[in-house]
């Protein structure tokens, strides 16, 4: 498995190059405190930059448990399910 980033902040992802499949789910390790939603996408390389967060968000191609959320700055903790393009990430 290769290196294991990290926000700093508290998130870390495990890249798993396997985890391309339709219905694979990627596991986040993320702190006590959780992560916000614009970090995570940066985290995970669905973005660069706030503003390209801003703009996914805003197209309404993310959702947080199943609904659709628009707020770069929404916390996130352990348990919740982030849907982006193409991806399913679980925060552990």
């Amino acid at each position: 498995m290769g290196a294991i980033a990290s926000t700093g902040l508290g998130g870390r992802s495990k890249p798993d190059p396997g985890c391309r499949n339709v219905g694979c789910v990627e596991e986040i390790e993320v702190g006590p405190t959780g992560i916000r939603l614009g970090q995570l996408l940066k985290l995970v390389g669905a973005v660069d930059t706030g503003g390209q967060a801003r703009s996914l968000l805003e197209d309404g191609a993310v959702a947080v448990n199943g609904q659709v959320e628009s707020r770069r700055g929404r916390q996130l903790a352990a348990g919740d399910v982030v849907t982006v393009p193409g991806r399913e990430l679980r925060l552990g």
